[in-house]
């Protein structure tokens, strides 16, 4: 299918409540093969149970910190995002200040958002895709690296296209990517990005957070370099993530300060 047949990037799946962890996915017998040796050096078990001709599946022991550690996340991904709660209304606020701190918020629902790239006067309508989630990782962005926010939010940065994409939208695209690239609806990890991911958030509680706003640079990134325009934004975001996830597999990588994204960031 051509990618460039829709900017299907507004239109987000909802995270189900509850997230089934207990199916098993399948990779390819090459992913497991390149990425057996690199983990026994990380320090850890990779078992690969084949069950027929090319069906090879990966499952990587955890330590009870790790279980813990992505446990917690996975409930955070697990919150949906509510409007009659106070606190959720305050994160949303608090979202918009950190974006325009000398403009004043007439409303939660106003046309005013749109200046932040989201589709309509109700922000919550775009971003319950990616549950509240979505929402902390653009306020984490927001107010420590103020000064990529800032230039990912008002384009300052390239030879921008005539149609752009909408800075909050894609927010929560690249929210909801990371979920399913890591395989965070999992009870474990199945594939050796989301096994490698999970030794950086034992470390760093707030490392899906640091992971999103390098994404969303290196994406920012990957647009300038292809040209795009409104209508690539779905292959932008495929050469995204096939860069992430080669940088993560990094032999040379102890933390996602190392990952050469990292140095795209400024906090200004």
């Amino acid at each position: 299918m051509d990618d460039r047949s829709g900017g299907s990037f507004v239109a987000v799946r909802r995270i189900s409540q509850g997230l089934d962890r207990g199916t098993t996915c399948h990779s390819t017998s090459e992913e497991v093969v390149a990425g057996s040796a690199a983990w026994l050096g990380r320090g850890l078990s990779c078992v690969c149970v084949q069950t027929r001709e090319n069906d090879c599946r990966p499952s990587f022991d955890l330590t009870p910190l790790q279980e813990e550690c992505l446990l917690r996340l996975q409930n955070r991904i697990d919150v949906a995002y509510d409007s009659s709660l106070s606190e959720h209304q305050d994160t949303l606020r608090a979202l918009w200040y950190a974006a325009f701190p000398d403009e004043v918020l007439n409303g939660l629902i106003s046309e005013q958002w749109k200046e932040m790239g989201w589709q309509g006067k109700d922000p919550s309508t775009d971003f319950r895709g990616g549950g509240l989630i979505s929402l902390e990782n653009l306020l984490f962005f927001a107010r420590n690296f103020p000064t990529s926010f800032q230039d990912l939010l008002r384009k300052r940065e390239g030879d921008r296209a005539l149609w752009e994409y909408p800075f909050a939208v894609a927010g929560v695209n690249i929210t909801f990517m990371l979920i399913q690239m890591l395989d965070l609806e999992a009870v474990k990890p199945r594939n050796l990005v989301g096994a490698t991911f999970l030794q950086f958030l034992t470390e760093n509680e707030f490392a899906f957070d640091l992971l999103y706003c390098i994404t969303f640079k290196l994406m920012d990134h990957q647009w300038l370099a292809m040209h795009a325009s409104y209508m690539d934004f779905n292959s932008v975001m495929k050469a995204t993530r096939h860069q992430l996830e080669k940088e993560l597999l990094k032999e040379d990588i102890s933390c996602l300060e190392d990952l050469p994204s990292y140095s795209l960031l400024s906090r200004g």
